[in-house]
């Protein structure tokens, strides 16, 4: 799916259109999204942050439950930072790019799930990323939207995790 196609669905529920016009200031401040690969009766997620200064509140719309609106508690201090809406990227690609990077890494296990959380951080705006994968592996990485290009990467497995955990 194309993420435009997505912010359409947010931009065309009422509920949204609502909130938009009760808080003018409101911002985007991250998106996440699931996809899953393995189990196609898990259903993908959507869903699109929204901060408003004036209150310092901060609301999910999430698409695959008809555009809910679900408060979300504003932890840290720190003032969300806007993204950018204006991209026009299909995850599929995104996919090939984490495929890619996993075949340079010479990681061969199969994509499981993958989690990204669209971020703004130094400057530019980022996806966040966790990938489930077979043999109960996980991969951290980061991809510049603009460059469409993985900046960081680290193969985990669940085990080492464990093991972290325990000392």
């Amino acid at each position: 799916m194309n993420f435009q196609f997505y912010l359409e669905r947010l931009y065309n529920a009422k509920d949204f259109q609502k909130f938009l016009k009760e808080n003018k200031k409101a911002y985007p401040c991250s998106a996440f999204f699931v996809i899953n690969k393995e189990n196609p009766n898990e259903k993908n997620q959507q869903h699109f942050d929204y901060y408003i200064p004036s209150t310092n509140k901060m609301f999910s719309f999430k698409l695959e439950e008809d555009c809910q609106r679900t408060p979300i508690e504003v932890r840290d201090q720190k003032t969300p930072e806007k993204i950018s809406m204006n991209y026009d990227f299909d995850f599929n690609e995104i996919e090939e790019i984490i495929k890619n990077k996993m075949q340079e890494e010479k990681v061969t296990e199969k994509i499981q799930k993958i989690l990204l959380s669209l971020q703004h951080l130094k400057e530019k705006d980022y996806f966040i990323g966790t990938v489930f994968i077979s043999s109960m592996g996980i991969i951290s990485l980061h991809i510049d939207i603009e460059e469409k290009k993985v900046i960081l990467f680290e193969k985990r497995s669940f085990f080492d995790m464990i093991k972290i955990i325990k000392k």
